[in-house]
């Protein structure tokens, strides 16, 4: 079956939708039973989608996780109430007291505060390596090493890693592999073939897709979906059936959105790709992008999210080029239907493997659903007061 179809078909088995095209949404704590008997069995069958207590999950949400694991390549998913959540959810069902975690460098912040601040106290170390290594993996894995964390392409500066290589390496250590694979959606990329083991999204961002919704899902093979489904559940990780299925609803629409986003992207950083004011472009499209060829090697597709690395200017010329955007709004997350805009600062503070030169400024920008004509227009205009603000400063 062809992506597509699959993306319209995915999760809509009879036994959860009754027929009707999207899935009711089933609110629920409490399950009742016929007998004695029927909740007996409902409890010997309560893994593999039984009703049995609401925090199990309702068919709405089993609607979503059977679409996502499909979608995927793996044997099931599990849901949490935001895509930080999985990940912390993830790492604490598989890594305890004395286990050793390579994390790579350029992983999303929260997460680096995480393994910081949270594992560390429960005696988990975590060291960071650069997302662009390659058999030097192998160096760094210690004897007590469990899980090697990969993000690609990278949070902020978007490098794309080497994942096939370097799952072949950690599993020849018997190292878990898990993968935070949001920017690539369950569409664009196919964790499973590629040798990971956990595949992590925040659905909160491009399959949700509207900017209303916080959610999270771990997609595993079968080798460790046992563990993580139950290790899921006690930790208390649910999320509502409401949030469920507007998430399904977004997944409906995923392909064409990611397809516009991404064609306009490419035309805004082309466009910028040109600017006097651009150093370079981060953007796995991009030659000049780190793992360009990675990309182009195991990505079936783009999307809107991309940085711009420009040229030393002061920051009052950033502050005057990001402030008063019309089309551009400036937020922390990404993957809806609008425009965001972002100066990131203190790259070189949450570096402890690699080294990010901070006298260049870098932007993050996240392409939308408008028209790519008007988001170039703002940027020019963004420029204009760029200039203004360091003639004024002079």
């Amino acid at each position: 079956m062809k992506k597509d179809s699959k993306i319209v078909s995915a999760g809509r088995d009879k036994h959860f939708t009754q027929g009707i095209v999207n899935p009711p949404i089933y609110r629920a704590s409490t399950v009742v039973f016929d007998s004695l008997e029927h909740m007996h069995q409902a409890s010997l069958k309560k893994a593999d989608g039984a009703l049995f207590y609401g925090r199990r999950g309702t068919p709405t949400q089993f609607a979503l996780q059977q679409a996502i694991a499909e979608l995927e390549g793996g044997a099931g998913c599990a849901l949490f109430p935001s895509g930080t959540a999985a990940i912390a959810g993830v790492l604490l069902s598989f890594l305890k007291a004395g286990d050793h975690l390579l994390m790579v460098d350029s992983v999303y912040e929260p997460t680096r505060d995480l393994c910081d601040q949270l594992l560390s106290g429960y005696g988990i170390s975590t060291s960071y390596y650069d997302p662009m290594i390659g058999d030097e993996l192998a160096s760094l894995i210690q004897t007590n090493t469990k899980a090697v964390f990969f993000e690609s392409p990278g949070s902020i500066t978007m490098e794309v890693q080497d994942i096939p290589k370097l799952c072949q390496i950690a599993h020849q250590f018997n190292c878990i592999t898990l993968l935070d694979n949001t920017w690539a959606s369950p569409i664009n990329c196919r964790p499973f073939t590629m040798g990971i083991d956990i595949s992590i999204q925040s659905i909160t961002k491009y399959v949700a897709g509207h900017s209303d919704v916080m959610m999270g899902s771990a997609t595993a093979n079968p080798k460790y979906w046992r563990q993580l489904q139950q290790h899921s559940y006690l930790l208390g990780q649910c999320v509502s059936a409401d949030d469920s299925y507007l998430a399904l609803r977004g997944l409906r629409t995923l392909s064409v959105r990611l397809q516009q986003q991404a064609n306009n992207a490419l035309k805004v950083a082309n466009w910028l790709a040109l600017r006097p004011e651009v150093d370079h472009l981060r953007h796995p499209s991009f030659s000049e992008c780190p793992g360009h060829d990675f990309y182009e090697r195991d990505f079936s597709g783009g999307n809107g999210l991309f940085s711009v690395v420009l040229k030393p200017a002061p920051s009052v010329a950033i502050k005057a080029l990001v402030d008063d955007m019309q089309f551009f709004k400036l937020g922390f997350s990404w993957g809806g239907f609008e425009s965001l805009l972002l100066w990131i600062q203190g790259i070189d503070k949450i570096r402890t493997a690699t080294h990010w030169d901070s006298s260049f400024p870098l932007l993050r920008l996240h392409i939308g659903l408008e028209d790519a004509d008007d988001l170039i227009a703002d940027l020019a205009l963004g420029f204009d007061r760029f200039h203004q603000a360091i003639s004024s400063a002079k």
